[in-house]
């Protein structure tokens, strides 16, 4: 497995790359954009792949997704790749006041379009016609010009999992990823997906998010950081087939009953350690081993990331130096 990182940072991310990251991702939130992120990643790197890992898809046009690739893409050309997330239902309505239903044909669309602004070479009119997005875009000014930049989407369930094997160029895939999620209903959703296409499943980048929290120092502790992100993980209901097809519904509704109850400290205290070995990789250097040994299906890159849940950004720093440093055990 290749295994790359979400953005440390230009000190940390040359140290990662010398030590062989094959990429970096940037994430986003509500102080937090992937594209200002991804800006300042392809400026510090020299030889990894750089992009948004996961930009909300919904809440920019189309335009602004392919500008802001092409931008990127200036700086780091041939380097870039782009990962695209629909967001709940809730976000897209209440934070990004973005009509998002039929969120798999509104993906679809959204990825075919951008593509057509990539695609396009000077002086040829953009278009594109659909049920969400109707562009007819006649850009004069010598801005334009083709480019081939991967287009991955953070799919989740079965819909929108068709629909990365129908138009995108793979996945990337959730922390929560266990090998039976990837076996059961990831890979057969992509393969029916790019089967309907006239597309080869095989050919589709299968890459994912994976919770890695590490300290020889104090490996209890990277346990419990690693169990509550997990229990945060468990109050999304968009989750809920997964947590049915593993017959965690019992953890699922105890976590959310003290989520409710208004004590997120606790969130991880029903975590069990078939969850905890499904999911994450924590504890000290020689469980970390052992249980990146017992997976089958790692991502063929996987983004190793600290959890983030009632974490210091110092402790997270911490996580981050440790999950460079499994390199030797990922390579």
């Amino acid at each position: 497995m290749r295994w790359g990182l979400p953005w440390p940072g230009a000190d940390r991310a040359k140290a990662a790359e010398e030590a062989g990251a094959a990429a970096f991702c940037a994430g986003e939130f509500a102080d937090t954009s992937a594209y200002v992120t991804a800006s300042e990643m392809v400026r510090a790197t020299a030889s990894a792949m750089v992009g948004p890992g996961i930009a909300y898809a919904f809440a920019r046009s189309p335009f602004v997704h392919a500008a802001s690739v092409r931008q990127l893409n200036r700086t780091a050309p041939g380097r870039v790749f782009l990962g695209l997330g629909a967001g709940t239902a809730r976000m897209n309505r209440d934070w990004f006041g973005v009509d998002a239903a039929h969120p798999a044909r509104r993906m679809a669309e959204l990825v075919s379009c951008i593509r057509a602004f990539l695609h396009a070479e000077n002086n040829q009119t953009v278009r594109f016609h659909g049920d969400f997005y109707d562009i007819d875009a006649a850009v004069r000014a010598p801005v334009l010009g083709r480019i081939d930049v991967s287009i991955l989407l953070g799919a989740f369930n079965v819909h929108m999992l068709r629909t990365a094997g129908g138009v995108a160029d793979g996945v990337l895939a959730h922390a929560l990823f266990t090998d039976r999620w990837w076996d059961e209903v990831a890979d057969p959703a992509l393969a029916l997906g790019a089967g309907r296409a006239g597309r080869d499943a095989s050919s589709l980048s299968r890459w994912g998010w994976m919770l890695v929290a590490v300290d020889d120092a104090d490996p209890q502790r990277a346990i419990e950081d690693a169990k509550r992100q997990i229990g945060f993980y468990l109050t999304v209901k968009t989750y809920d087939p997964y947590f049915e097809l593993h017959g965690w519904q019992e953890v699922v509704a105890r976590t959310r009953a003290d989520f409710a109850g208004g004590d997120p400290a606790m969130l991880g205290r029903h975590v069990t350690d078939e969850m905890l070995w499904a999911i994450a990789v924590c504890g000290d250097t020689d469980q970390a081993r052992e249980m990146l040994a017992g997976r089958r299906r790692l991502p063929e890159l996987g983004f190793l990331s600290p959890p983030g849940f009632l974490v210091s950004p110092r402790r997270r720093e911490r996580y981050a130096d440790a999950a460079a440093a499994l390199s030797a055990i990922l390579t």
